[in-house]
């Protein structure tokens, strides 16, 4: 029977929010009108029909590569609960614990029923689904998270078993290494995605990469930031009080406040979870990593050799989180206060002068401030493409013949030392600008198939037109 394999990421199912009065720009791009599930549907059925046109004996597994669900952006509170919930959760959303992580599920696909049905009955018509779990839904890794959507599922036994859960990386036919991607990005990496929980106190959680702190503690407060799409917040210093003019003064007057107390917040959680001990049992190490292996269609060695490839946290860089949260500009702005300050003190000390020269002297020194916020360029982009240096190595440790990836929202079909690469980009609600009027990109997914029985299987990058396909051309 013939493999044809369907690869998707990003699609980040999350709970709907239907606005605020006096705010209808406020996450936008969370309203219902804006889900996927329906153009998911249709793809899906569109996908079996050339299948079945095509050969009706062929089998497709669909590989859900990666935040398929964005656990980071739910901000849903049960309303009856067994569990403590803090004023931060209150604020910013649940913990990671599982509980907690099992009602975000139920959240979502009670949000999302329409994707869920599409996949149920994918399932039953004979076919098969991976979960590759990413950084913004990491909290796939606990075991009640697993059950509880195998339970809106509603499946058979027989059927449960063509639905399988992956740590970071997935072996396809062979011939395909397929893995989100974050492992090489430091801003979301998982530290340890063998051993993944951390113990806080008296509770137990998955650990979050610093991308996903952020994005729950601080982009959570900023809803006219959309999260899917990088360049709606990786701005200039200029760009932000265009922005701030433009849309925050009459929506949120108090964003840089919202700000401010987020980013000290998501800086100290971010060290505080970063340096804490995963949790493992030396006992079970070895029979962890076998499961890993087998999940993925690979081998032990192959689940250690490709750890190695994995990138160093940016959370042991806490200089370089604090820039990338802007709160080295705020150090050096208090610092031209206090110097200001300082001077004012001293010559009036000597003689008697207004407070007006406290003012003037900050305005002398305030273009190093300007020049030292535009001499400082943004590693989060960077960051994302340090996967396409590993993917020769990731299809020579998996003996593949091509890598695919998810992760940067940017799709590309293109060739490293003769190795072929894919990035599926997103299905999220990605826009560019706060009324959610400009795609941040298309809807995207890859396809895997044999030509002809004889030949060994072809990987295409293709646009979702919603209806038909459009290839997407490999990059030279």
């Amino acid at each position: 029977m013939k493999l044809q394999t369907i690869i998707m990421s990003d699609l980040h199912l999350t709970d709907a929010e239907l606005g605020q009065p006096g705010k209808s720009l406020w996450k936008r791009y969370k309203r219902p009108k804006f889900f996927i599930d329906q153009s998911f549907k249709r793809f899906i059925h569109y996908v079996q029909e050339e299948v079945r046109q095509e050969d009706p004996e062929s089998r497709i597994e669909l590989v859900l590569n990666g935040d398929i669900f964005d656990f980071d952006s739910v901000m849903k509170l049960p309303l009856h609960t067994r569990f403590h919930i803090s004023w931060l959760e209150r604020k910013r959303g649940l913990f990671p614990e599982e509980e907690k992580s099992r009602f975000k599920m139920q959240t979502i696909l009670t949000d999302h029923s329409v994707w869920i049905n599409t996949v149920r009955e994918f399932i039953q018509q004979g076919n098969s689904v991976v979960f590759v779990i990413g950084n913004h839904d990491i909290e796939l890794h606990w075991p009640l998270v697993q059950k509880e959507l195998i339970h809106f599922l509603k499946l058979s036994p027989e059927e449960e078993t063509r639905v399988r859960f992956c740590e970071w990386f997935y072996v396809s036919n062979g011939d395909t290494a397929i893995e989100h991607g974050n492992q090489y990005d430091d801003y979301c990496v998982a530290s340890n995605p063998i051993h993944p929980m951390i113990k806080k106190g008296k509770r137990i959680q998955v650990r979050l990469p610093f991308g996903d702190i952020t994005s729950r503690y601080m982009v959570n407060g900023m809803g006219l930031f959309n999260p899917h799409a990088d360049t709606s917040f990786l701005m200039t210093l200029p760009e932000y009080f265009q922005f701030f003019y433009k849309y925050s003064l009459r929506v949120h007057p108090w964003l840089p406040i919202s700000w401010l107390w987020t980013a000290s917040v998501s800086f100290v959680i971010a060290l505080e979870d970063g340096l804490l001990p995963a949790m493992r049992d030396p006992l079970f190490t070895e029979q962890r990593v076998e499961e890993i292996a087998r999940k993925s269609n690979s081998t032990p060695q192959v689940v250690r050799t490709l750890r190695e490839l994995h990138t160093h946290a940016a959370i042991f860089n806490p200089i370089k989180i604090a820039r990338e949260l802007w709160l080295d500009r705020l150090f050096l702005l208090g610092v031209l206060f206090f110097i200001s300050f300082e001077l004012y003190l001293l010559i009036r000390a000597w003689a008697p002068i207004s407070w007006l020269w406290f003012w003037i002297f900050f305005a002398l020194m305030a273009p190093l401030l300007f020049f030292y916020s535009k001499g400082i360029k943004s590693e989060v982009i960077n960051s994302t493409e340090e996967a396409l240096k590993q993917a020769p190595l990731i299809a020579q440790i998996t003996k593949t013949e091509r890598v695919v990836f998810g992760h940067t929202h940017r799709e590309m079909h293109t060739y490293v030392d003769l190795t072929e690469v894919l990035n599926t980009g997103t299905w999220s609600p990605a826009f560019k600008d706060p009324e959610c009027r400009e795609p941040f990109t298309k809807r995207c997914f890859a396809w895997i198939r044999s030509p002809s029985p004889d030949q060994p299987r072809e990987a295409k990058l293709y646009y979702w037109k919603d209806p038909g396909i459009e290839t997407v051309a490999v990059q030279k």
